[in-house]
């Protein structure tokens, strides 16, 4: 029985699938991963740890499913975090700076000084701001002893986290990122679907050090020995988690938008070419396989890492659970807000320099309701993004399609279909971005012979109907837009 190994490399952790030719999960396995914050808006991980996470993901999940038989390998991963390592050795060279970190604000008010937002924003469909990779990238070579004269003479890697792990699964003998994890690093034109000269020079990183970018799916090389995944096994697709995610959920015609729920979250559309929004909206690409496709995106910083701070602040023993607990005992939040804006806030302000804020507290104000705040603060963000997509769109949005670990939440699903006034339809599988990648290795090995093939997979989904009524709605929506305010 053919499978394929969908490994999903996120930023809390690792998660590796054995997924069959009827698109079922055969086998599945995760392993935690920590962030550290040496200070203040600043997270980084620990390279090596996440390779680690990897391997020992994937040896759990072949030992449950010995019986089966390797077509292919899928990667997915957490976007715009970026790294360094040794040409040679393969050993990091620093830390990887995490898609959440924003070290370099200062550099990106920089650029924003000198005139070069539009010309960015043209050209990579992407604003300025301290998530995408360039910046960082171009912090790591200024702030690592030797790291610039060594990445001149070609001793190094630069990579996302895609990157990173076709590098160690192929023993070294490849380095490569796919289209869309390219598109959101900052340093790839959206058109001519190739590394920036011009940009290369303004953020100063040597050609010589990047990977080669490859389609989304497409046999990128065969796996060297590890552990229990043996040698010879086409890697066959890389893909942003995001992108896998509206990949997953069928989201192959113009007007579908998903939302993944996750420590932060990630709204998604897909366009007939490239869209340059002035909406807040990211234009990126939406994956490459025969031919390349385009999409909107809304990036937010912080959704279920609030819920996670909220739960380790009152020291719960789970802290994510235990605050989804806490908020079923309270009706309602009586006016509270939470603008977790841990790390700035992303799409559709991006505004690096706001910090949080709880508003509305009262003497009376319970633990509970903080809970149901933080967990609402996850649906006011989606709001916010799918407002201003809708506004960029010529055809309306009528449903929002979910997926992620947050979208677990019966009252978040619930919450979200009262304050967007849409349906809500969730995904019930919670590793939908490892399916999409998944789908798309077995297309380019032959597991399925068309998107039409893989949109008829089965898929589950629970569908969730607004019930607040329409002043109700306005009323919440306000209070929260006067909290952003605030912030702002």
């Amino acid at each position: 029985m053919k499978a394929i190994l969908a490994i999903d490399q996120g930023t809390t952790n690792t998660k590796a699938l054995l997924v069959d030719a009827a698109g079922a999960i055969v086998s599945r396995a995760a392993k935690p991963l920590q962030q550290t914050f040496p200070h203040p808006g600043w997270v980084e991980q620990d390279a090596a740890a996440i390779w680690q996470s990897v391997q020992a993901a994937i040896d759990e999940c072949l030992q449950a499913a010995s019986e089966h038989e390797l077509a292919a390998i899928a990667i997915t991963n957490q976007r715009e975090s970026v790294m360094l390592w040794d040409r040679q050795t393969g050993q990091p060279v620093g830390p990887v700076v995490i898609w959440q970190c924003r070290r370099t604000a200062p550099f990106c008010e920089e650029l924003r000084a000198r005139g070069l937002e539009r010309m960015l924003r043209e050209r990579t469909g992407l604003t300025i701001d301290p998530l995408f990779s360039a910046s960082k990238a171009r912090w790591l070579l200024d702030n690592i002893a030797g790291a610039s004269e060594r990445a001149e003479r070609g001793e190094l890697c630069l990579g996302t986290m895609d990157s990173w792990v076709l590098w160690n699964l192929t023993g070294g003998a490849v380095h490569a990122c796919d289209v869309t994890n390219a598109s959101r690093t900052q340093l790839f034109d959206l058109r001519r679907l190739r590394w920036d000269e011009e940009l290369l020079a303004l953020f100063g990183i040597p050609a010589t050090i990047l990977p080669e970018v490859k389609a989304s799916s497409a046999v990128y090389g065969t796996s060297a020995s590890v552990g229990r995944l043996p040698a010879g096994i086409p890697v066959a697709s890389l893909i942003g988690d995001s992108h896998a995610a509206l990949y997953g959920q069928a989201g192959f015609e113009p007007g579908t938008v998903k939302a993944t729920y996750g420590t932060g979250s990630s709204l998604m559309t897909l366009t007939a070419e490239p869209v340059i929004s002035e909406h807040g909206l990211s234009t990126t690409i939406a994956w490459g396989d025969q031919e390349i496709s385009y999409a909107l995106e809304g990036n937010i910083s912080v959704t279920g890492a609030a819920v996670q701070w909220l739960g380790e602040f009152l020291s719960l023993p789970d802290p994510v659970r235990d605050v989804a607990r806490l908020a079923e005992r309270a009706n309602d939040s009586e006016g509270i807000y939470l603008v977790p804006a841990f790390v700035g806030l992303g799409a559709p302000y991006w505004n690096e320099a706001a910090r949080g804020l709880l508003t509305g507290l009262t003497r009376g104000t319970t633990a509970a309701q903080v809970a149901r705040a933080t967990i609402e603060s996850i649906a006011y963000q989606i709001r916010d993004v799918f407002d201003v997509m809708n506004a960029a769109l010529s055809s309306g949005l009528s449903a929002l399609l979910a997926d992620g670990g947050g979208s677990s939440n019966d009252a978040l699903m619930q919450f979200q279909a009262d304050i967007l006034g849409r349906p809500v339809l969730r995904c019930t599988s919670p590793d939908v971005s490892a399916l999409g990648a998944a789908y798309l290795a077995g297309l380019a090995v032959g597991v399925w012979k068309s998107e039409e093939e893989v949109a008829a997979l089965p898929r589950e989904r629970d569908r969730f109907d607004p019930r607040l009524s329409s002043s109700e709605r306005d009323k919440l929506y306000a209070g929260w837009q006067q909290a952003v305010n605030r912030v702002l």
